[in-house]
């Protein structure tokens, strides 16, 4: 993609943020100790183009800045498997050879990176390849934390700010955040991301409901009569529904903090994308009446990757099959570096049932 057509794309993007982008993470582990990061991604305004992404052991790459490839330069010291969107550059959420996973989430209005410096090109890196260049060169979230501040990190689109989820096989996971162009990781024990605001307001937002609890309330009298649960689940009466990150990050909270342990990674995966479901974002409802693309669902497509065993899989708003890219079975020294869309022909395959006569 010419880089002014690139710019226009960003901006369009940046300039739609609130309504447009509406990221959810969720990570579990599994009874064997196995680890699974899982996150959806929304684009409301259209086709988002999305495409899965192998980058080979040595491959040479060079970020962007705001007027042209002229950024920083690395070395893959890692092969790498990433799901991007926009175009192959730009992995929203990847792994690599090492167990290393990170992926990017919008994160508009409360982050702000360094100025851009034209003089500094060659410490320069875009925003949305801040997770190509930790999975291309580190093995650990010490490693990233360590080499952050050697590069210079702007926005091609200064609305279109992102933030970090990185994890660890171990489980560990940080949240980076860049506020006034200063990096800051938070320890993610809460297990889930979202967007704006900050991490740490997020988690400090949960107080708000401490009144929540699995399961059902108990009967109450009032005056004369008893009150009574109506359905099931009513401990979760009053958590938030709508599509908001605040509302999100809460519910998405309560649903992993409550999710039953799996007993290995594969199962996990598949709880992972149960609980997914329930952030999926219909077309619709951040458009004006009559006003919605004709596209299947915000939610454009929806992955896990599984740290330990190190495969990616994913699904879309086009296909809900889950497909997988195992990296053990990739040769990272001869593969060539290459991308392809993560829907052959965006069309959900239907199993027809015949019945026996």
């Amino acid at each position: 993609m010419k880089m002014k057509n690139l710019l226009l794309v960003i901006s369009i993007m940046g300039s739609e943020v609130f309504q447009a982008i509406a990221c959810t993470g969720i990570a579990l582990t599994s009874k064997d100790g196995s680890y699974v990061q899982s996150r959806t991604i929304e684009w409301a305004k259209g086709v988002l183009q999305s495409e899965y992404v192998v980058i080979p052991r040595g491959e040479r790459l060079t970020s962007y800045t705001p007027t042209g490839t002229n950024g920083v330069s690395f070395s893959a010291k890692y092969g790498v498997v990433g799901l991007s969107v926009v175009q192959k550059e730009f992995i929203a959420e990847g792994i690599n050879s090492a167990g290393l996973s990170a992926g990017l989430f919008f994160f508009p209005y409360y982050g702000s990176y360094l100025p851009y410096d034209s003089s500094q090109n060659e410490n320069t890196l875009a925003d949305l390849q801040v997770t190509t260049w930790m999975l291309a060169q580190f093995e650990s979230i010490d490693e990233v934390k360590a080499a952050i501040s050697s590069v210079r990190i702007v926005g091609l689109e200064k609305s279109a700010v992102v933030h970090w989820r990185i994890g660890e096989p171990s489980g560990r996971q940080v949240v980076l955040e860049i506020v006034n162009g200063q990096p800051h990781f938070y320890e993610n024990k809460v297990g889930v991301l979202t967007n704006a605001p900050g991490f740490e307001w997020q988690v400090t937002n949960l107080n708000n409901y401490v009144n929540l609890f699995p399961g059902d309330a108990s009967e109450q009298e009032l005056s004369d009569i008893t009150l009574r649960p109506i359905g099931g689940n009513s401990g979760f009466l009053g958590i938030p529904g709508d599509a908001t990150p605040p509302s999100r990050f809460v519910r998405a909270a309560f649903y992993r903090a409550t999710a039953p342990q799996k007993a290995n990674a594969f199962e996990t995966v598949q709880l992972c994308f149960h609980l997914l479901n329930n952030f999926d974002i219909p077309i619709g409802i951040e458009h004006p009446r009559g006003e919605s693309p004709d596209i299947p669902s915000a939610t454009q497509w929806t992955s896990a990757i599984d740290l330990t065993n190190r495969r990616v899989y994913y699904k879309t708003a086009y296909n809900n099959h889950i497909r997988c890219i195992d990296l053990a079975e990739i040769d990272f020294d001869k593969v060539k570096y290459q991308s392809h869309p993560l829907d052959k022909i965006q069309k959900q395959p239907i199993e027809k049932i015949v019945v026996e006569n």
